[in-house]
């Protein structure tokens, strides 16, 4: 994919994991960031709605400063919950995000410790939709499955 030709605008990628206070969460997701960095011409970095680092504000400058002009953020999520509904868009500045049908409040009991920092980038940002079911996932489960025969 040649992004420079084809368009004027810097790309950046941000994958946007959870976050842990375990390690495991962030190494997994730092690993699919590698693996898809390897396929790509443009910056891919990692962020974290909470607790690990870097948090996605601090990703997002790290994209900038790369000298990205359009940021297209997926969450490493499965489905849409109230983090991919309105935390993660929150914390991007998307005032539209997805539709809020389903989860008005947000009641569950860890602490979002990025949620005051204001992103400061003049760029466009996308906001993509969660992995969902994906027959891809499904041949990952099926490996697992065969691998514990």
């Amino acid at each position: 994919m040649d992004t420079s030709s084809s368009s004027k605008t810097k790309i950046g990628v941000l994958l946007v994991g959870h976050g842990s206070r375990l390690p495991y969460g962030k190494d997994v997701v730092s690993q699919i960031a590698e693996m898809y960095r390897e396929e790509q011409e443009f910056p891919v970095e990692v962020g974290f709605m909470n607790m690990s680092k870097p948090s996605i504000p601090e990703a997002i400058t790290i994209l900038a400063d790369k000298g990205a002009e359009k940021i297209i953020v997926t969450p490493v999520f499965l489905a849409h919950g109230v983090h991919t509904t309105e935390d993660i868009p929150r914390i991007l500045g998307l005032n539209n995000g997805h539709d809020k049908t389903e989860h008005n409040t947000h009641s569950h009991s860890h602490v979002h410790d990025h949620e005051e920092v204001e992103i400061n980038f003049k760029g466009e940002i996308i906001y993509t939709e969660p992995l969902g079911a994906d027959k891809r996932i499904a041949d990952i489960i099926k490996d697992r499955v065969n691998d514990a025969l």
